[in-house]
């Protein structure tokens, strides 16, 4: 079963592949494809951010392809980021960046309206079949960043029950929870159930 990871982001993959599970897959990432279109993401929600990644690519590359748009919403900033968490500072910003700027302007949000939440929209898409699923984890956003692993904003998001942030867990544990690890476990339980692992469905 053949499948394309639309995504250049490192990190993203990595999570993927981990939580992805289904029998025989033959993974490709866009390393494989040079030519591949540069989706821009200006869709208003994460779905439909996702689908057009998964889409285009997919009719690109002639493969199966996997995508997702993932979002911070914080309750004090009436959502945002929001579609543009990867941009939050600007459209080639770094992850310190994005979470410096997260940072500044909640720096006069009080300890007790810092709540926030990660989703994340996963989409398969192939010519026959279309397949989303969505993930969510409350946390709440601490003053500065704790730990050194994940990324994103994964350094000063804390989760209460757990006593710790994203960056202060191994990978592992962090997929078992995470909006990510959700949305694409339960697509791969979608597309299980579907029945359909034609590696080439033209």
């Amino acid at each position: 079963m053949d499948i394309l990871i639309a995504t250049n982001n490192r990190d993203k993959i990595r999570e993927i592949k981990r939580v992805f599970v289904l029998p025989e897959v033959v993974w490709h990432t866009l390393d494989e494809f040079p030519n591949s279109p540069v989706v821009v993401e200006d869709g208003n929600t994460l779905f439909e951010n996702a689908l057009k990644k998964a889409y285009m690519v997919a009719e690109f590359a002639g493969l199966p392809t996997i995508a997702d748009d993932t979002g911070l919403e914080v309750d004090a900033l009436n959502g945002q980021p929001g579609v543009f968490s990867a941009r939050f500072a600007g459209e080639n910003a770094t992850y310190a960046q994005n979470v410096t700027k997260l940072l500044e302007v909640m720096q006069t949000v009080p300890d007790s309206q810092r709540q926030a939440h990660f989703r994340c929209v996963a989409v398969y898409y192939r010519p026959d079949l279309t397949l989303s699923e969505e993930g969510r984890i409350d946390g709440i956003i601490l003053r500065q960043s704790r730990g050194k692993g994940g990324f994103g904003y994964d350094p000063v998001f804390f989760l209460p029950e757990i006593g710790r942030t994203f960056a202060e867990m191994d990978l592992s544990e962090k997929n078992l929870i995470s909006h990510r690890g959700q949305a694409f476990a339960r697509l791969a339980q979608k597309l299980k159930l579907a029945g359909k692992f034609e590696s080439n469905p033209n």
